[in-house]
């Protein structure tokens, strides 16, 4: 057997496995939507296995919709081998969360929407609301606003300052680490796309722009290893096309209520639900 089919073969059991995957995923996401939230008027399974993109340790996310809840909330279990996120909501509750994902630019709810599959009991409902956040994800972020990207501007430049001297490697990599998640926001959010966290920016940089993408990849990569000068020559570049570097003159107010009466010693470390 040529090693062509070899690989033909390898990329067809993949395949394989992948839609197995994907079928399995769906038939647990039934059984727990029928046996943890059997008032629920249906639910959307998303995340990279129902994208085809799944690995041996993927979990699922599951939207959970009810008519109404008191509060919503997200929860993190396990059934038939698949680690599952679970965000349970009302109506209402998605709305909120919802708007406050895509003022943050990055639409983690809205993609799971659009990305998935709809089960429960009200099938019509559902593939409803899939329709309404593939619309708006399509209308994208809107411009940036002066005020989100004049955060984005000082943020970065404080951190390029810091690169400016020379530093041990292991400074340097924090510092990179540290400045990658508010440069891709400023190239995806500044260019009217949407945003997005940890493995998402690598996709959806490439998505926007092969070249770009991989200008990124090769500054960051060359970060890790110490050397700065590619990250700071393509931070610079990135401000230019958002009016450039802020510090002089940024000025950002306390909410009135930020204060507390009394001395230091009285902080607390307390652990909300």
């Amino acid at each position: 057997m040529s090693n062509n089919e070899k690989s033909s073969q390898a990329d067809l059991a993949e395949d394989a496995r992948k839609v197995e995957q994907r079928l399995a995923a769906v038939r647990t996401a039934e059984t727990i939507v029928r046996e943890r939230f059997p008032d629920a008027a249906f639910a959307i399974v998303a995340g990279s296995i129902l994208r085809g993109e799944g690995t041996p340790s993927s979990d699922i996310d599951l939207v959970v919709l009810h008519e109404t809840l008191e509060s919503a909330w997200r929860e993190s279990f396990t059934t038939d081998a698949f680690p599952v996120e679970a965000f349970v909501h009302d109506f209402e509750t998605l709305n909120w969360f919802v708007d406050q994902d895509a003022a943050g630019g990055h639409p983690v709810l809205l993609d799971m929407l659009a990305g998935g599959a709809v089960i429960g009991r009200n099938i019509e409902r559902g593939s409803s609301l899939q329709a309404e956040a593939s619309a708006a994800l399509a209308r994208g972020p809107g411009e940036i606003g002066a005020e989100r990207r004049n955060l984005l501007r000082y943020q970065i430049t404080d951190l390029l300052d810091d690169l400016k001297d020379e530093r041990p490697e292991a400074e340097v990599r924090a510092i990179a680490s540290a400045l990658h998640q508010p440069l891709c926001d400023l190239a995806l959010l500044g260019r009217g796309c949407w945003s997005g966290k940890g493995k998402w920016l690598p996709r959806l940089l490439l998505r926007l722009d092969p070249e770009l993408a991989g200008r990124f990849d090769e500054a960051f990569r060359l970060a890790a290893a110490g050397q700065a000068g590619a990250l700071v020559a393509l931070a610079r570049d990135e401000l230019a096309l958002q009016g450039g570097p802020l510090f002089e003159g940024d000025r950002r107010a306390a909410p009135s209520a930020a204060r507390r009466q009394g001395g230091l010693p009285g902080l607390v470390f307390r652990v909300t639900n």
